[in-house]
């Protein structure tokens, strides 16, 4: 899969990305530069494209001492 490529996301994903992008170029940012953000928050909340739930173990959480 090519730099930039965005078939790996869900739906729900892109939808997220394309409403922060709003957000921030109602903000003054530039078009490129909300675009590459949005996608970073994205990948940030949600660990990158998406995942088969099947097979996966959920996250356990990190204990504390």
């Amino acid at each position: 899969m090519p730099r930039g490529d965005k078939t790996a996301y869900t739906d729900k994903q892109k939808r997220m990305a394309e409403h922060i992008e709003e957000s921030y170029e109602e903000r003054g940012v530039g078009v490129e530069e909300a675009e590459r953000r949005a996608w970073s928050t994205v990948n940030k909340v949600d660990g990158g494209g998406k995942k088969s739930g099947s097979g996966r173990a959920p996250r356990k959480p990190v204990p504390t001492r």
